[in-house]
């Protein structure tokens, strides 16, 4: 039976993961840093491993005799701490693959993010050749950056790693990003920035899976590759629809983006010139996010890969409806 080691297997990515592996036939082990992860991962269908990404220990003895490690974890915020950016991201990957490679584990399929490409610009039918951003002012981005390097630099010497980079996951169980935006609309603080009519790519949890599955079985060592929902959408659109699924009514109120970049600049400022707790009302990469462009070309996995998508947008959309 194929085994496999899964870090972030309590979150949305890491735990459907688990339930496709585990529907596969493998045998899985999952890194639980609490009760309530190990609680988690274990009604998932894997083998706990109590550690974190700094605990080697954990790291080594979860991927000792495993076939593959998935590397999920991430601190996937736009605002924090750098130094736990940098601890959990870059540190935290290291770390991951230093126990795959001493446990001989024989793949490291990692979850990166277009994000790691993007120093601010908007991303046009980018594809696996743009460059990474390690100098990236958003701290997601910079650190997504160096971590993916890290990945891709550690191929060979008995180790095949594959990098998988899906976009605005979505999708039913996700406990952040939908539930997150739902409560600004209903708390009164959501605005459109420049209206919100520009072109995104998303990759539904499913599809999500499907290009790490396909990372792990069918990629040849060293693939780096976006996986999508298929054509682009309209973010405001697509997010209209994702509320519509919550009973939620996103409010026509709409900021310029100039405005909305440099009321984020400025609220950052504050924030870490006063060490304010929590994050400031509004964000550089959220202003990313809401304003600019992001589409990608996924033609590298359909083509070396077979990758499809296994979920499409509408059927995604009644399964949150439900």
């Amino acid at each position: 039976m194929p085994s496999a080691f899964v870090t972030g297997g309590s979150g949305f990515i890491g735990g459907a993961l688990i339930e496709r592996l585990r529907r596969e036939g493998w045998e899985v082990r999952a890194l639980a840093r609490s009760d309530a992860a190990e609680a988690a991962v274990r009604e998932r269908g894997a083998a706990p491993v109590r550690g974190d990404l700094g605990d080697a220990a954990a790291l080594e003895g979860g991927t000792v005799g495993c076939d593959v490690c998935f590397h999920a974890a991430a601190k996937v915020e736009d605002w924090g701490d750098p130094a736990e950016f940098e601890r959990l991201n870059v540190g935290g990957t290291a770390n991951v693959i230093a126990a795959s490679r001493a446990a001989g584990v024989r793949r490291l399929v990692h979850v990166s993010t277009e994000a790691a490409l993007t120093a601010g610009q908007a991303l046009v039918r980018v594809d696996e050749r743009a460059p990474l951003r390690p100098d990236s002012p958003f701290l997601y981005s910079s650190s997504k950056a160096k971590a993916e390097q890290l990945v891709r630099d550690a191929n060979g010497d008995g180790l095949e790693t594959v990098v998988v980079r899906p976009r605005f996951v979505w999708g039913r169980g996700d406990t952040t990003l939908l539930p997150a935006i739902a409560e600004l609309v209903r708390s009164g603080r959501f605005r459109w920035v420049g209206g919100g009519r520009h072109l995104t790519d998303t990759t539904h949890v499913d599809n999500t899976v499907e290009g790490l599955w396909l990372g792990a079985t069918r990629a040849p060592a060293g693939g780096v590759y976006f996986v999508t929902d298929g054509e682009p959408v309209v973010f405001r659109d697509f997010l209209e629809r994702m509320l519509a699924t919550q009973g939620v009514e996103a409010p026509d109120k709409s900021v310029p983006p100039a405005v909305a970049a440099g009321a984020a600049a400025a609220a950052e400022r504050v924030w870490r010139l006063l060490r304010r707790p929590g994050p400031p009302p509004l964000t550089r990469f959220a202003v990313w996010v809401s304003s600019k462009e992001c589409t990608l070309d996924d033609s590298r996995a359909r083509t070396e890969l077979g990758y499809e998508p296994v979920r499409t947008r509408e059927g995604g959309l009644a399964d949150l409806a439900r």
